[in-house]
């Protein structure tokens, strides 16, 4: 999160303003179809609670840090990704554990303000922080070289991540054989709803192909990180496993689809 911080600027929340409509709609399907889309997977798929309560539980989470270069990556609009991403971080302390309570209250105990605490001082607390390093090495040094020097901080952020999902594997290895395919669908099926869902909504309301592809990346993508950290600390490490596999699976969705709709773009007629 203090590497996602680093890399906003108070422009990208004064953009909101101007970007509305789009934003509005990224952030109603990103905390709207997500976590009914995770409802209706885990109910398929008959899913023990320890594992629905996860497939919802990264359902609910905010947009994920990676959209950004994704967006960038598929011809996306990258400033409309990166503000929804802003927005989404900064209204999950509200909105994931109140989703969470409302979609999975009835199965396992949910503590809405405790889950809000933890994702402050998770998500608002460090990206804050990011925010003010940035400002202070921009003062103290030239603009140009706290670029160079902070766009090390998002690989760092993912080699934590990376870390992190590591631990969860390790920690249910014993269980993977026999949960490890229902993991996997339950995430698939989740990541293709949002992604879909997202392009289908933006065009529907008859927004560009530019801003339809930000809204399936921002949907599709999660912040499988802040998933992780939430059931490890609330939850058990089995409940943190989806958003593991999710964190692995959307890195490889959201490449590949990016890649897909620049290869398309390439191969249409100029003129």
């Amino acid at each position: 999160m203090l590497g996602m911080g680093v890399t906003l600027l108070p422009s990208d929340f004064a953009r909101v303003g101007r970007r509305w409509p789009a934003v509005v709609l990224g952030v109603a399907a990103q905390f709207g179809i997500m976590p009914l889309a995770g409802a209706a997977v885990s109910a398929a798929l008959a899913l023990p609670p320890e594992l629905a309560v996860g497939v919802l539980l990264v359902c609910c989470c905010p947009g994920g840090t990676a959209s950004n270069v994704i967006a960038y990556l598929a011809g996306a609009d990258v400033a409309l990704s990166i503000s929804l991403t802003a927005v989404s971080t900064v209204l999950s302390p509200l909105l994931t554990p109140a989703l969470l309570l409302l979609y999975a209250g009835e199965s396992v105990e949910v503590s809405a303000t405790t889950q809000a605490a933890t994702i402050a001082k998770i998500v608002l607390l460090p990206v804050l922080a990011g925010l003010g390093l940035r400002a202070l090495l921009e003062r103290a040094i030239s603009a140009e070289r706290t670029g160079q020097v902070l766009s090390l901080l998002p690989l760092l952020s993912i080699s934590f991540i990376v870390l992190i999902v590591g631990c969860i594997v390790a920690l249910n290895a014993d269980r993977l054989a026999s949960i490890g395919a229902n993991i996997g669908a339950a995430v698939v099926l989740t990541n293709a709803i949002g992604l879909t869902s997202g392009y289908a909504l933006a065009r529907a309301f008859a927004f560009d192909r530019a801003t339809a592809r930000t809204l399936a990346i921002e949907v599709g993508m999660q912040n499988s990180g802040l998933g992780v950290a939430l059931a490890t600390a609330h939850f058990t490490p089995t409940t943190a496993l989806p958003s593991a596999f999710y964190s692995l699976w959307h890195n490889i969705s959201g490449p590949a689809l990016a890649a897909w709709w620049r290869r398309s773009a390439a191969d249409q007629p100029r003129g």
